[in-house]
């Protein structure tokens, strides 16, 4: 019996991904990322009445159905906080993550035409989709003002760190996105599945009640696995109640956030190379 002869180790194709490079090559498409997203942003609204406006739609829906059943009925303490205000800060942080998870994952699937002709970075796509979504939390951001004014509150000083927050959950988006836009390309039942875990994922993250909900001993377990959870309550304490995020939770979430972007992105150039095969 012979054994079967392989390649030797050195014609093998190997291929090195660096940090230096990959942003180099990243920086230089940029001007492709800004093409998709205004293109994705035109598609959007175009011939829509409401256009722009159905940025908000989706958030202030649910701001109205959460303040009828969790201020009404469930009576969730919000600890002095207007209830409209705080459900609907968290609720521009999940409509955030959930638009830029829901089209960065489609992203590479309907664009198999474009990038099977135009070589590029193929994260691209789903970074596009990121762009989009951030337009639309902008637009969000100007009815939170309007809601500050209608309810007499104003914003405490220490929301200067929300930026930081706003890194974190970023991280934590694109990872997803980049790990879902590959796999829906090799497994087309993600797509269909990826609904039913956002309405999911939209109650067992704190967007209408409090992180104090989950018992302190599952706190920080909690936001390593899901940091937009620590993103949210960080939003919260720094907008509305004027602290600083909690230092443990504000940090577990940025180890989460990063671990999975990491991971998300090695997985994404590990299997990016035989797309246009399943394509």
């Amino acid at each position: 019996m012979t054994q079967t002869e392989t390649p030797p180790p050195h014609t093998r194709f190997r291929r090195r991904i660096t940090l230096a490079g990959t942003a180099r090559e990243l920086w230089g498409a940029r001007e492709l990322v800004r093409a998709l997203a205004e293109r994705d942003l035109r598609a959007r609204y175009k011939q829509a009445v409401l256009g722009v406006g159905w940025a908000v739609m989706t958030p202030l829906l649910l701001m109205t159905v959460f303040t009828l059943v969790f201020s009404r009925v469930a009576r969730v303490d919000t600890d002095g906080v207007p209830y409209p205000l705080f459900a609907y800060l968290g609720l521009i942080s999940w409509t955030f993550f959930m638009t830029s998870v829901n089209q960065g994952a489609m992203s590479l699937a309907t664009n198999l035409s474009l990038l099977n002709k135009v070589y590029c970075p193929r994260e691209v796509f789903p970074i596009a989709t990121l762009l989009v979504a951030g337009v639309d939390m902008l637009i969000s951001l100007g009815v939170l003002a309007l809601l500050f004014a209608v309810l007499t509150t104003a914003p405490a000083v220490t929301s200067l760190w929300a930026p930081l927050l706003l890194l974190i959950q970023i991280a934590f988006t694109l990872g997803v996105a980049l790990i879902l836009s590959v796999l829906v390309v090799y497994l087309r039942d993600v797509r269909h599945l990826l609904p039913v875990v956002m309405q999911i994922g939209l109650f067992a993250t704190p967007v209408a009640y409090r992180l104090d909900s989950v018992p302190e001993a599952w706190r920080l377990p909690y936001v390593a696995v899901n940091p937009l959870g620590g993103v949210i309550d960080g939003y919260r304490s720094a907008v509305l109640y004027g602290h600083a995020p909690d230092a443990a939770l504000t940090t577990t979430a940025a180890a989460g956030a990063l671990t999975v972007l990491v991971l998300g992105y090695l997985l994404f150039k590990k299997l990016e190379t035989g797309i246009a095969d399943v394509a």
